[in-house]
């Protein structure tokens, strides 16, 4: 199971939640991000239903798997 973590920093004036390279909107302060951040989170381990899934892979061919909608990540929070 992957584990994804969700960093809290300043960004564009105010604070953010930032997910690899991928930045939240932004909040007035600390503790409105973060508790954006855990809501995030939290919405991550929610289940989904089953589907297929189609997607081009690095070598530019067209691939077509299925996703388990019960296999979500671990995630993480940190300040």
């Amino acid at each position: 199971m992957a584990l994804i973590t969700y960093r809290i920093q300043e960004h564009d004036g105010g604070w953010a939640y930032r997910l690899g390279d991928t930045w939240s909107e932004t909040y007035p302060n600390h503790d409105s991000a973060a508790a954006a951040a855990r809501h995030v989170a939290r919405e991550q381990k929610v289940p989904d239903e089953n589907a297929c899934i189609e997607y081009q892979n690095a070598d530019g061919e067209w691939v077509t798997e299925r996703a388990d909608g019960h296999d979500r990540p671990r995630t993480d929070v940190k300040a």
